[in-house]
């Protein structure tokens, strides 16, 4: 087996992917077995083995699971216990992901072997990413990187986001200088709009030097676009006379862009006050970083949403989307960088975990794609099932082309036979290596940032919602929902058509209650959804009430797309266009949130 530490040089790194990738099979047998090998006299997996450690054993009596079936497990080590109830090795901090469990980011053990590891990811993509553009290791990356204050369990180990972990780590700490135009300090600064400010200053003060733009999340350089357009005067203003804006008080930042901004410089300052005072802002990342060669931020799964506005903005820059990870694990890399980005396949790296693959039943997958039936397919289904009736999960080496599939990970880090919750289509291979295409997220359909909303969440959120109506004499008919992201921060819309119990005619609307209904929908959304509102990276909830019959035009749509009337319900989620503009033909009244929530720790 490939030692992956060997690929942190970059020259050694395609050698490495074309090995792991031929071995594919062999090394997930591999992996599996060392995983077993360490841990399964844990007390978790000695439940279920009972001292055995082969592959047939761990198939046949350990179970898949969700977080929450081993949220327990975690809690104790996190309350004090030795780490040693779930994985040997010792915990160094826990992992604190942008998903949630009962309202609450989860916590991913990590140990240091494990975090090295994944670190891997990271490297690999360079060389990938670096053959599809001459010179791009030549410049400097205009970098928009945040950190999020961690927290401090009762055991004393930290949790912090993945990306904290490694933006704070020596590693990037020593590399960073040389390749960054935001200054560590300005990375570290945990005030956001302080941070944002000060990365875009020492990002437009080397402009010249700038060959890629790189955000982890293509929502975050949306965001950071938009600040831009908010503040692009000031920092004309910084640029002209050579001093920082007093506004920023951080130390931190303030040292950084001090020594940067050595003395008036009004000639850039008109060049940047003639961009950005251009009436349109059409390709505004290409004229104000006209050497970037490519943009470098995820932009697959609910990122894609972000694809048209980037593309405006990047006036032609190519969108790339190096790599696919999660909190649990890292999955793969994008060995086509220059793939449509709505076509992105990520290539499996069968070194990094021990990977399982349940198949989705597409009669019942809520896919991601244009129109949203609730029909029967006239896919055959692609379960098999055991004599309990429990889907059976197929290993790497059986994956079929076409297929789509849930992603199961079993770790080194305490995580046996773990659902992700993604839903992938399989759409080739790289040697023996499969490449996925991401669907979704199973069980979202609402998404702006980090915020993972399901129809489970939304049903709740508007039941409590329309409580407040009932009173008035108003039904709920029907309702839809969708993530508005033309305008940045995006935020959720929900379409209402409501009926009056006393007659037909279309209910005169009080705007003070349903204000109160989108407070109470957003009230009653989760921890990750009310921490991004607070934080402004979520605007304000809108509810769109729409005439009477509106429901029935947007039915009328989807049965001349091939839906069955018989089994027609209305989508949860708008994913089309074109029934988008239905709905929004019947719109007879908008209203938004005036909701603001007390101060919370915001996600970043």
């Amino acid at each position: 087996m490939a030692d992956p530490m060997e690929t942190k040089e970059s020259e050694n790194g395609l050698e490495f992917l074309e090995e792991v990738t031929k071995n594919a099979h062999q090394i997930q047998e591999q992996v599996l077995a060392e995983i077993l090998r360490r841990n399964a006299a844990t007390e978790y997996l000695s439940r279920f083995l009972h001292g055995q450690t082969d592959k047939q054993s761990f198939k046949n009596n350990v179970p898949i699971v969700t977080y929450e079936d081993i949220k327990p497990y975690i809690d104790r080590i996190a309350n004090g216990e030795t780490s040693n109830i779930l994985l040997a090795d010792p915990i160094s901090f826990f992992i604190q992901s942008s998903g949630t469990s009962g309202g609450q980011p989860k916590l991913i053990p990590m140990t240091a072997e494990s975090f090295e590891k994944r670190m891997l990811e990271v490297t690999l993509s360079h060389p990938v990413v670096k053959k599809c553009f001459d010179g791009s290791e030549k410049g400097k990356a205009m970098t928009l990187y945040f950190i999020k204050k961690g927290i401090e369990t009762p055991s004393g180990l930290m949790a912090k986001t993945l990306s904290t972990l490694y933006f704070t780590s020596n590693g990037f700490k020593k590399h960073a200088p040389k390749t960054c135009t935001s200054p560590i300090e300005t990375i570290h600064c945990l005030d956001n709009k302080q941070s944002m400010y000060c990365q875009l200053l020492t990002g437009l003060l080397q402009r010249e030097e700038v060959v890629r733009i790189n955000s982890i999340f293509a929502s975050v350089l949306a965001r950071c676009i938009k600040f831009l357009e908010d503040h692009w005067k000031g920092l004309c203003s910084d640029i002209r006379t050579g001093s920082l804006s007093d506004w920023v008080i951080d130390p931190g930042c303030r040292y950084a862009v001090s020594s940067m901004l050595t003395g008036p410089n009004p000639e850039l300052a008109d060049t940047i006050e003639n961009i950005c005072g251009d009436e349109s802002w059409e390709g505004v990342i290409k004229k104000l970083w006209p050497k970037a060669k490519y943009i470098n931020s995820v932009i697959t799964g609910s990122m894609s949403q972000y694809i048209p506005l980037l593309d405006f903005y990047g006036g032609g820059i190519p969108l790339v989307s190096p790599s696919y990870g999660s909190s649990e694990s890292s999955f793969g890399i994008n060995l086509k960088p220059l793939s449509n980005p709505f076509d992105i396949s990520y290539t499996f790296l069968p070194s990094m975990a021990y990977f399982e693959f349940l198949p989705v039943n597409e009669d019942n997958r809520e896919k991601a794609q244009e129109f949203h039936f609730h029909g029967v397919s006239s896919k055959g289904s692609l379960e098999v099932t055991n004599e309990d009736g429990n889907i059976v999960p197929v290993d790497l080496a059986n994956v079929k082309v076409g297929q789509y599939y849930e992603v199961v990970v079993t770790t080194l880090t305490g995580l046996y036979r773990y659902r992700v919750g993604d839903v992938l289509k399989l759409t080739g291979f790289h040697n023996n290596s499969p490449q996925f295409q991401f669907v979704e997220r199973r069980n979202t359909v609402l998404s702006i940032d980090m915020d993972k909303t399901s129809e489970a969440d939304l049903l709740k959120a508007i039941r409590n919602a329309k409580l407040l109506i009932e009173p008035f004499g108003f039904v709920l008919a029907t309702f839809s929902s969708y993530a508005e992201t033309s305008s940045i921060p995006g935020r959720y819309v929900l379409f209402w058509e409501l009926k009056s119990k006393a007659s037909n005619n279309c209910p005169k609307l009080d705007a003070k209650i349903m204000e109160q209904c989108c407070c109470m929908v957003e009230e009653s959304l989760d921890f990750t959804y009310k921490s991004l509102r607070e934080a402004n990276k979520i605007a304000a909830l809108e509810l769109r009430v729409v005439k009477h019959g509106t429901f029935d035009a947007l039915m009328d749509f989807y049965v001349s797309k091939g839906a069955s009337v018989n089994q027609y319900k209305t989508p949860c989620c708008i994913k089309s266009e074109e029934a988008l503009k239905i709905l929004n033909s019947g719109v007879i009244g908008k209203f938004f949130s005036p909701k603001t929530f007390p101060q919370v720790e915001s996600l970043s």
